[in-house]
C-alpha cells in the first residue's frame, strides 16, 4: 500500500553521469492518467537535463513487447526504460490477468536486459485512486518513477566500473 512522505525517498538521488536517455513506453488505454505520468516523468527529466523518448502503446499488456523491441532492435540505446500505464478494476477478472501479465513482463524484462525497466503502471480500483497518484496524497507515480529510473541507472553504471 502506497504511503504519504515519499517526499524524502530520493533526497541522496545519485544521478547518472554523462549522457543519459531514458526510454517512456507508455499506454494509449487510460490516456488522461498516463500522460499525466509521463509529464511527471518529463518534469524529472527536464529538471536534471536527461534525454528521453516517448513510445505509445495501445495497451498494458503490450508494455513488455515494445521494451523488449526497443532494446533489441533501436540504435539509439537506453540507459533505462519506464513502463507507463493504468489498470483500472472492472467488473470481470480481466483486470487481474492484466495486471498479472504485465508485471510478470515487466520483472522478466529486469532481469534479462542489461538496463533498468521502471514499473510506472498503476493498478487501481478506481478512478479516484489515479488522481491520488498524480499530485494528489499520495505524491506523484510519475515523477517517482523518473526519479527511480535515474537512481538505477547511477547503480547500473557504478557497477560496471568496478
Amino acid at each position: 500500500m502506497a504511503t504519504t512522505g515519499n517526499e524524502n525517498l530520493f533526497d541522496d538521488l545519485q544521478l547518472p553521469q554523462g549522457d543519459t536517455h531514458v526510454v517512456l513506453v507508455r499506454t494509449a488505454w487510460n490516456a488522461p492518467i498516463t500522460l499525466e505520468l509521463e509529464a511527471g516523468c518529463l518534469r524529472v527529466f527536464k529538471k536534471y537535463g536527461i534525454r528521453s523518448t516517448s513510445i505509445v502503446v495501445p495497451g498494458a499488456v503490450e508494455l513488455p513487447f515494445m521494451i523488449k523491441a526497443h532494446a533489441v532492435k533501436a540504435a539509439d540505446k537506453a540507459d533505462a526504460y519506464i513502463a507507463i500505464g493504468c489498470v483500472i478494476k472492472g467488473g470481470t477478472p480481466h483486470f487481474e490477468y492484466v495486471c498479472q501479465s504485465v508485471t510478470q513482463g515487466i520483472t522478466h524484462l529486469n532481469t534479462t536486459l542489461e538496463v533498468p525497466v521502471i514499473f510506472g503502471v498503476l493498478t487501481l480500483l478506481n478512478e479516484q485512486q489515479a488522481v491520488e497518484r498524480t499530485g494528489g496524497i499520495h505524491g506523484h507515480k510519475g515523477e517517482e518513477a523518473a526519479l527511480t529510473a535515474l537512481q538505477m541507472i547511477a547503480l547500473n553504471r557504478s557497477l560496471l566500473l568496478k
